[in-house]
């Protein structure tokens, strides 16, 4: 049977709730079912406010908007991550300075953050890699020091936590993602996480097409008109009714989701210890949500054998990103600090096997014995 990178999940009440969000008369956003999703948001990362958005690329915009990202004004990122990381900033005239990543973790390395400052930098924008930490100690106290907002881009970053914080409410701000490849899902969908209290009522501007109207609904001002910039960032109900039905089985979905991880971390030891691969690795003060399980193979050569051998067993692997500072967008529009071969050798090398609810734990062997054969 064919076995496909991802499957989306439903927990069987989306589309009773979708029909609630109908008989509620109310389908635009910032209804019952999207201040429900806000509520469990706020309550279980704690942060400031949480902001349903129609995608992370969304809250990521915002966050630009909102750190008043300018022309010429540079944003430190890893290279290694989807292009919205990048893209949020190019769109208001930002510069991304691009600092290779950690050969363990994968994500920005921490130590070659001061050395990527200049005169224009604006922010520093971790990427928590697989739902893994970043160092945000180290990132936070440079931020500090140097009066650089902090963006965290937690899209896969979900019900994970580093010294006892949720990913996405440690920086200034923060978004995550719902898109049906993530953990809890909607199709499309994403929140902003405002974790400082300086941009709480702006960010309600911006994500209302710059108006007041938050402020009008609750009775604070008598009429409600355009302020400032923004843009339509909200979800509908039906998407926020469907990411409820989610968010209510959020615990119950990464409980099973890391079952299925422990069996390929367990599984695949022993194919570490023989020098075949490289497994994620975890550290000890970061909590992770099992959003994907990847493997480092030795070479480019070995990751594509696997590949095939995989294909030929209808299962679907797959790899990313191509690094953004060798991408085409990336050389026009940002430019790297320092080397980065962290990013180009473990972007070629890195395989993701397929981790879904609903999958068949035997798979897990499957794929585990086709590595080991390799």
């Amino acid at each position: 049977m064919r076995t496909p990178f991802n499957r989306p999940y439903m927990t069987g009440r989306e589309l009773s709730y979708i029909a609630q969000a109908h008989e509620n008369h109310q389908l635009a956003g910032d209804g019952p079912f999207t201040a429900r999703c806000s509520r469990w948001l706020e309550a279980r990362s704690g942060t400031r406010k949480a902001l349903l958005t129609h995608s992370c690329t969304a809250a990521l915009d915002m966050a630009a908007i909102l750190a008043g990202i300018g022309p010429g004004d540079e944003v430190i990122m890893p290279s290694f991550t989807f292009a919205s990381t990048a893209n949020a900033f190019v769109l208001r005239g930002g510069v991304p300075v691009f600092v290779d990543i950690r050969a363990d973790t994968l994500n920005l390395d921490e130590s070659r953050i001061e050395a990527a400052i200049t005169p224009r930098t604006r922010a520093i924008v971790p990427v928590h890699y697989a739902g893994v930490g970043c160092d945000m100690d180290a990132i936070l106290d440079i931020a500090r020091r140097r009066n650089l907002v902090v963006i965290e881009d937690a899209a896969q970053g979900l019900l994970t936590g580093y010294r006892g914080r949720s990913l996405g409410a440690i920086g200034d701000l923060g978004a995550v993602s719902f898109h049906e490849t993530k953990n809890v899902i909607c199709g499309e969908g994403g929140a902003l996480f405002v974790n400082h209290e300086r941009f709480v009522e702006r960010a309600e501007v911006v994500r209302e097409k710059g108006t007041n109207r938050s402020r009008f609904f609750r009775g604070e001002v008598d009429k409600y008109t355009w302020i400032d910039v923004g843009s339509s960032y909200l979800p509908g109900e039906i998407i926020a009714a469907f990411l409820w039905a989610q968010l209510e089985q959020a615990d119950a979905i990464t409980e099973r989701r890391l079952e299925l991880w422990n069996r390929y971390h367990a599984r695949l030891e022993a194919c570490e210890r023989a020098g075949r691969i490289r497994r994620p690795v975890i550290p000890p003060e970061c909590r992770h949500n099992a959003h994907l399980y990847y493997i480092l193979l030795g070479t480019p050569a070995a990751r594509a054998r696997l590949i095939e051998r995989l294909r030929l067993r209808e299962i679907s692997a797959v790899f990313h990103y191509v690094p953004l500072h060798s991408s085409p967008a990336g050389r026009r529009f940002g430019r790297s600090a320092g080397t980065m071969d962290n990013t180009d050798a473990l972007s070629e090398r890195l395989l993701r096997l397929p981790l879904w609810l609903g999958m068949d734990g035997a798979v897990a062997d499957v794929i585990a014995a086709e590595i080991e054969a390799l």
